[in-house]
């Protein structure tokens, strides 16, 4: 597709062309070359003709000689509008560590099934718990390239992904029962530590995420009925900034009954976070205003509350007398939630709303803990009902 049109110079009529010469792989807009000068329409028309049938057979070579990395650009640019912002940085930061060392430089027509087998191989060794995702986004952007008629066919499609094995012995769970959340929370002096001791309340009393608890605002809780509302999520986007994001999930979005002594506990903190920031000149009496900020009033870091679980840990190890059977992470705080749930009678439906779990099975497939006391009515009922 071509187009001349006429203008004047000080020397005479002189001639013009553009011609279109196909779409920005990674954009999608359309490119076009210009020329002027020509003496004659019949010269820039000439130019355009030719100009148009290099275009095409450059764009056939380039189709059928596309780099892995440029299949990779193209496809991104259309998965970022899937996905939220979070998640298309999470995957951009395994392609930028894993994926493109390996692949980038292929070109996706010689990429072979036996190249994909040594490469899963490779990563199902080295990377025992992720390697399968990575694979999967390979896959994916094989499949762009298929779809846009760079390869014939996907060879990800017949490649056997090694499964992962499991490792013998029993490894800490992640979670601590009833006592040693009591130990725990023993180390924190309430008085001298308000924030941190609320916070590890809210964590433990009500399975939030670590992102739903550092989210919160005064406006999420309701003091009148002893609930909390969880409607977002603190995470990471793009260069490692934090930002605020919606549940993943619609049963993400939930109201948690809380009990009196974790609602007395926020009042209590309330009070105490209005005096220290009306030290430091803020006003913190705002529906919008944090539960947990920093001292210039903003989100608290991600990592700050396994920061203090772990100066707890490291002290309880350090101690004459460690209380503290193992070590968990934040996360661990939910799953201990869980747990105490399923001690207490909890149906799992019960469990799944209260966690905000899309669907059943989740919660049946993360928290399968029951704790001792559990294992030993097991045992009794069992030894009643057999009775010899």
């Amino acid at each position: 597709m071509a187009s001349i049109e006429k203008y004047e110079t000080d020397k005479g009529l002189r001639y013009s062309a553009r011609v279109y010469i196909g779409r920005d792989d990674l954009t999608g807009k359309p490119r076009y070359s210009r020329k002027r000068g020509f003496t004659s329409k019949k010269e820039a028309t000439l130019w355009a003709s030719r100009l148009t049938l290099d275009a095409d057979r450059d764009d056939l070579t380039k189709r059928k000689h596309i780099k892995f990395k440029e299949a990779y650009k193209a496809w991104y640019t259309g998965y970022i509008n899937t996905v939220r912002e979070s998640t298309y940085c999470r995957t951009a930061g395994m392609f930028d560590n894993h994926i493109l060392p390996a692949l980038k430089d292929k070109r996706v027509d010689e990429i072979t099934v036996a190249m994909l087998q040594r490469l899963v191989n490779k990563w199902a060794k080295e990377a025992t718990r992720n390697y399968k995702r990575w694979f999967d986004y390979v896959g994916s952007v094989l499949d762009y390239a298929l779809r846009q008629g760079y390869i014939p066919d996907n060879p990800a499609k017949r490649v056997i992904v090694p499964k992962r094995q499991p490792k013998a012995g029993d490894a800490p769970e992640n979670f601590w029962d009833k006592q040693a959340l009591a130990d725990f929370f023993s180390y924190i002096d309430q008085d001298k530590e308000p924030e941190k001791y609320t916070l590890f309340r809210v964590l433990a009393f009500g399975g939030l995420r670590r992102g739903e608890c550092l989210a919160l605002t005064w406006a999420d809780i309701n003091f009148s009925d002893g609930s909390i509302r969880i409607n977002k999520t603190l995470t990471q986007g793009e260069k490692g900034r934090q930002i605020v994001q919606a549940p993943k999930t619609s049963k993400g979005r939930r109201t948690v009954s809380m009990d009196a002594i974790t609602m007395k506990t926020l009042r209590h903190w309330r009070v105490i976070q209005m005096q220290k920031y009306m030290a430091l000149g803020i006003n913190t009496r705002r529906s919008d205003q944090l539960l947990f900020a920093t001292s210039k009033n903003t989100h608290k870091y991600l990592n700050q509350p396994e920061k203090w679980l772990k100066q707890i840990e490291e002290a309880d190890e350090a101690a004459a007398q460690s209380k503290l059977p193992h070590r968990i992470t934040v996360h661990g705080f939910r799953h201990s939630h869980a747990s105490a749930l399923f001690a207490a009678g909890a149906s799992i439906k019960e469990v799944q709303e209260r966690l905000g779990h899309e669907d059943a099975q989740t919660t049946l497939n993360i928290y399968t803990h029951v704790t001792k006391n559990q294992n030993d009515e097991a045992a009794k009922k069992v030894a009643d009902y057999l009775a010899f």
